[in-house]
C-alpha cells in the first residue's frame, strides 16, 4: 500500500482518448503541478486504484514518465520523484531560463490583441489564486499563463522541451510557494505583458528570466 494517497489532478477523459492516453496525461499533469511529493514512493497498484483503472495502462504510463526522467523506478513496482541535487537543480533552472526566454521572444510575432487579452485574463486568475492563498490554483494558473505564452503556434518545437523541464522541476513547486511573498515581490507576469504590448523583446526576456529566478531559483539555497 502507498504511504498516503496522492491527490491527482482531475483531468476528464477526452472524446476518442484511450484509457492509456488519459492515464498518461493525468499522471504527467499531476507530476508537473507538484502532486507527487519529493521522496514519496507510490505503487502501480495504488495509482491504478486512485485512477479507477487496471494496472496495465498505469504501468505503460510510468514507463514513459521514467523515460522522461520525471520518475525513477524502484523495486517492488514502486516509483518516486528523482532525488534533487544542487547541481541538477541549477541545470534545470538554467534550462528553463534559456528555453522560456527564447519561446517568449518567438511569441512576440503572434502576440496580437486577442493573444494578449487571454494572457491578461490568465494573469488575473493567477493574482486571484495568490490573494486566496490557493496553492493548487496558483500552480495551475501559473502553468496556464506560461503555456499560453509559449505554445501559441501549432508547429512549436520549444514547448515539448519546456514541458520536459517542468516535469522534472514540478514536484518542488510547493516548496517554492511557501516563501512566495519573500522571494516574489514584483509581478513579473505583468512586466511580461507590458513588454509584449510594447514589442520590447529585451524587456520580455528580462521579465521571464526574473519570473523563473524569483519564483523557484531561490530553492537552490536549500539544496546546497
Amino acid at each position: 500500500m502507498d504511504a498516503s494517497p496522492l491527490d491527482l489532478v482531475f483531468e476528464p477523459r477526452l472524446h476518442g482518448e484511450t484509457v492509456q492516453q488519459w492515464v498518461f496525461r493525468r499522471l504527467r499533469r499531476s507530476i508537473m503541478s507538484g502532486r507527487f511529493p519529493p521522496g514519496q514512493a507510490v505503487t502501480i497498484r495504488g495509482l491504478a486504484e486512485a485512477l479507477g483503472v487496471s494496472a496495465m495502462p498505469v504501468r505503460e504510463a510510468l514507463r514513459r514518465l521514467v523515460a522522461e526522467r520525471a520518475l525513477v523506478l524502484l523495486d517492488n513496482r514502486r516509483v518516486r520523484v528523482p532525488e534533487m541535487t544542487a547541481r541538477r537543480f541549477e541545470e534545470l533552472v538554467t534550462a528553463r531560463t534559456l528555453l522560456e526566454c527564447e519561446a517568449a521572444a518567438r511569441a512576440m510575432a503572434i502576440a496580437d490583441a486577442p493573444f494578449r487579452r487571454r494572457l491578461v485574463a490568465l494573469n488575473r486568475a493567477s493574482d486571484a489564486a495568490v490573494e486566496a492563498n490557493d496553492t493548487e490554483a496558483m500552480i495551475e494558473t501559473n502553468l496556464a499563463f506560461h503555456a499560453a505564452l509559449y505554445g501559441g503556434r501549432p508547429d512549436n518545437v520549444l514547448m515539448p522541451l519546456i514541458e520536459s523541464v517542468w516535469l522534472q522541476i514540478g514536484p518542488f513547486m510547493r516548496m517554492a510557494l511557501a516563501d512566495l511573498e519573500r522571494y516574489y515581490p514584483v509581478d513579473r507576469h505583468a512586466e511580461a505583458l507590458a513588454a509584449l504590448e510594447a514589442k520590447d523583446e529585451a524587456a520580455l526576456r528580462r521579465a521571464i528570466e526574473a519570473d523563473i529566478r524569483d519564483g523557484i531559483g531561490h530553492l537552490l539555497e536549500k539544496l546546497t
